[in-house]
């Protein structure tokens, strides 16, 4: 199984947060044998703040790493890089909880100075227009791998929670693959205002058939529920993802 568009493999990316991260002892033992399992990764700049001070620019900026473990489930790593060693030297960070990054984030950006943290609530992080506008998708040759295909396939379909999934057809077509390949789509998002704290991705789930055919699933991953569920939707084709999407953030008032 080949990873996703970061250098070297999920183990590999997991040795080195752990290398530079200060606080590499608070990953639980659990978290790292599941990132160094994984199939895939992808890593993206979730959040950036600066400030100009007489000494020169001091920010801070804080990374999502996704990890797509072997039962098809996603395991989020945070890794927040600031320069306020000495010398403006970086320094890492590594979390494995949300709330703990939060707390780290509003440290360090109070040991930068600047505006007061109770002032940024309801104004965007800034996202570089880089990640918000990515080129055309480039046709990728996938990378099939013959490993309980057909079982993989159920566990997708079982855990989609939209009522519009695939039904039994597509089930009884899956039965039959032999070869599969999963690839996380490079859809980056964000909200319009508020700190960015929806979650939207999608995975391609490629199936080779018994047959020769090819079936490909689009699974949706998101947060986009009233009480911040994280749940999954599959569909057998992106632009259905895609509307999916983007009627869940419509619901919540949210701009993707």
């Amino acid at each position: 199984m080949g990873h996703s568009r970061g250098e070297g493999t999920p183990a590999e990316l997991m040795d080195g947060l752990l290398a530079r991260a200060q606080n590499g002892f608070e990953i639980g033992e659990g978290v790292l044998a599941q990132a160094r399992s994984a199939l895939m990764h992808q890593s993206e700049l979730r959040s950036c703040r600066q400030c100009n001070e007489r000494c020169g620019q001091l920010g801070y900026s804080t990374y999502r790493h996704v990890f797509l473990l072997p039962d098809g489930s996603s395991l989020l790593l945070w890794e927040l890089e600031h320069n306020t060693g000495e010398g403006g030297r970086p320094l890492y960070e590594l979390y494995a909880d949300e709330d703990a990054l939060a707390l780290a984030e509003r440290r360090v950006h109070e040991r930068l100075g600047g505006a007061r943290w109770e002032e940024l609530d309801g104004l965007p992080l800034w996202l570089p227009d880089q990640l918000l506008h990515t080129a055309e998708p480039v046709e990728n040759s996938r990378a099939y791998v013959a490993d309980n295909s057909a079982d993989h396939a159920r566990r997708v379909l079982r855990r989609a929670e939209n009522p519009d999934r695939p039904g039994e057809d597509t089930e009884r077509l899956l039965a039959t693959a032999f070869a599969h390949d999963i690839a996380l789509a490079p859809k980056p998002r964000r909200r319009s205002g508020g700190p960015d704290v929806t979650w939207c991705r999608f995975y391609e789930h490629a199936f080779l058939l018994a047959g020769g055919d090819e079936i490909v699933l689009w699974e949706l991953e998101h947060n986009l529920t009233r009480d911040g569920r994280l749940v999954c939707e599959v569909y057998l084709d992106e632009v259905s993802a895609e509307l999916a999407a983007d009627r869940h953030a419509r619901a919540l008032g949210v701009d993707l």
